[in-house]
């Protein structure tokens, strides 16, 4: 009787055990059971770009300067005086030759001031004039026999007598740079000679009064067709074509993740501006920034960038700086991958509690309007009884994507059930009902896309492009670095996701030899 007791038991616990399986499998919503909402498809993403600024101070240190000019100035002067006392001397040639030291360059707030030391030789030749015996007829006559005797006696005599020469010369650049691109220096020159005096025939000859003027005239001309050369050398413009050619381009950024496409970062200056050149007691600072547009694209492109025939004039800036922003399209394939990676396995209630546990077996996202719709197959399971019933359904989430700038990350807020997943979950009892908060609390937690891989990545990706910008040359040195990288904005379209990111750094150029350029 026992044993007949206890089998119709099993009997009858089974029966229920597979009455209450085949209940749940014909209550509970097959995979086709609950319609995707419809969605409205996003408009298309518009092909954008950002406005992107370098601003790069260039200093030219003055021993730099120093060792330029002098390898371009004459080291020696030379020239010839009209003879002043032709009644004295005849056949006179009256010649002076200079030679300059070496050259010292120093800076102060209002010009750039180029110094040296003069050393050479006053030559005067020729013979004493018959006037000179003339004369000294008539005084021996009327003073002395003698002197007039020795002055007769000078006239046909050849002279040739030098003098030294000591002075210095100071040149003033105050520079002035212009809107078609050419620097005016600007130029002024001043000549110092020291007073000495030669001795000619018992007539003394001033040596400053014969060669300063001469001098003057000489070292100015020098300093005028200089002045004229630099105002129309067009090496500025030159070189800014060169960078600006660098730029306009495309430059590989890699791919943004696994399985995905190289990106490319198109570059297209578009404005270039300055400040006037500072000087201080190191270096004359030319500041030049450049502004560009800036956009991140699937394939390399050829952008069209005419070179500005005016340079915009500016007050002086700030230190050198560097301000890419550039929009990072992500296709939703790797949002989707990224999506499940965080959710795929999650069970809920996370804390075992309650009479009901679900845990998301699938997981896809989709652009519904300003909206995603999350896809969610879900596996759920009561606790009540021992034998832990359960049965899976298709659950859709609306979300709110909203970017976390500070942690670089996206995450969906105003989390709420579809009408009919509300639906599927009531077939699943009032268990299931109930832990519809924690699918809520479970999906806000952890709908979290991280995009700082994609942020580290444009940073690298943009520093590498930068660097490319530059080529190296002896005597220069770029430093260029990115201290940060911010997300600023994100939009999305059915198939695309974008974020928009600014890269923000510094950037000085230091030239320490003209002669390598």
């Amino acid at each position: 009787m026992r044993l007949r007791t206890i089998l119709i038991g099993v009997a009858v616990v089974g029966a229920s055990f597979l009455g209450a399986s085949f209940a749940m499998q014909f209550l509970s919503p097959g995979p086709g059971a609950v319609q995707a909402p419809a969605v409205v498809e996003p408009p298309p993403l518009k092909q954008v770009s950002r406005t992107s600024t370098i601003v790069t101070p260039t200093a030219i240190t003055l021993t730099a300067i120093r060792d330029a000019l002098d390898a371009a100035a004459p080291r020696n002067l030379s020239g010839k005086r009209d003879n002043p006392i032709s009644q004295l001397l005849s056949n006179a040639d009256i010649g002076w030759t200079m030679s300059r030291g070496p050259l010292v360059v120093t800076g102060r707030p209002d010009a750039l001031a180029v110094a040296t030391a003069l050393n050479g030789t006053l030559h005067v030749t020729g013979q004493i004039a018959a006037q000179v015996g003339n004369l000294g007829g008539a005084l021996g006559g009327i003073l002395n026999q003698n002197l007039g005797q020795g002055l007769q006696n000078l006239t046909g005599k050849t002279i040739d007598q030098h003098a030294d020469v000591r002075g210095n010369a100071t040149i003033l650049s105050r520079p002035v740079l212009a809107a078609n691109w050419r620097i005016d220096p600007n130029l002024t020159a001043q000549v110092n000679v020291g007073d000495s005096a030669l001795s000619v025939a018992g007539i003394k000859i001033g040596v400053a009064n014969e060669v300063k003027p001469l001098l003057d005239r000489q070292v100015n001309e020098q300093v005028a067709a200089l002045q004229a050369r630099l105002r129309a050398d067009p090496f500025l413009e030159a070189a800014a074509r060169r960078q600006w050619a660098k730029m306009c381009r495309s430059v590989s950024l890699g791919a943004a993740g696994a399985g995905l496409p190289d990106l490319w970062l198109e570059f297209r200056p578009t404005r270039a501006f300055a400040g006037q050149p500072r000087i201080d007691a190191a270096a004359l600072t030319l500041v030049i920034g450049v502004e560009a547009e800036t956009r991140v694209v699937a394939t390399e492109t050829k952008p069209d960038c005419p070179f500005p025939a005016n340079l915009e004039l500016v007050q002086q800036s700030d230190p050198g700086r560097v301000n890419i922003a550039v929009p990072i399209d992500l296709p939703f394939t790797e949002v989707n991958r990224l999506f499940a990676a965080q959710l795929v396995g999650k069970t809920f209630p996370q804390d075992d509690s309650g009479p009901y546990e679900a845990t998301i077996r699938t997981a896809g996202i989709a652009a519904s309007g300003d909206r995603l719709l999350i896809s969610l197959r879900v596996k759920a399971r009561e606790k009540t009884s021992w034998l832990g019933l359960g049965a899976e359904a298709n659950v859709h989430v609306w979300g709110r994507p909203v970017l976390d700038r500070e942690r670089q990350t996206l995450r969906l807020t105003d989390i709420a059930l579809d009408v009919d997943s509300e639906a599927a979950f009531g077939l699943l009892g009032a268990a299931a009902r109930a832990a519809i908060p924690y699918l809520k609390d479970t999906l806000a937690n952890n709908a979290v896309i991280d995009l700082k891989p994609f942020a580290d990545h444009a940073r690298s990706s943009m520093e590498a492009a930068i660097a490319s910008f530059r080529s190296a040359a002896p005597g220069v040195q770029a430093d260029v670095n990115f201290t940060d990288l911010r997300l600023l904005d994100m939009e999305f379209d059915a198939k695309t996701l974008r974020v928009i990111a600014e890269a923000n750094g510094t950037a000085n150029v230091t030239d320490s030899s003209l002669s390598a350029q």
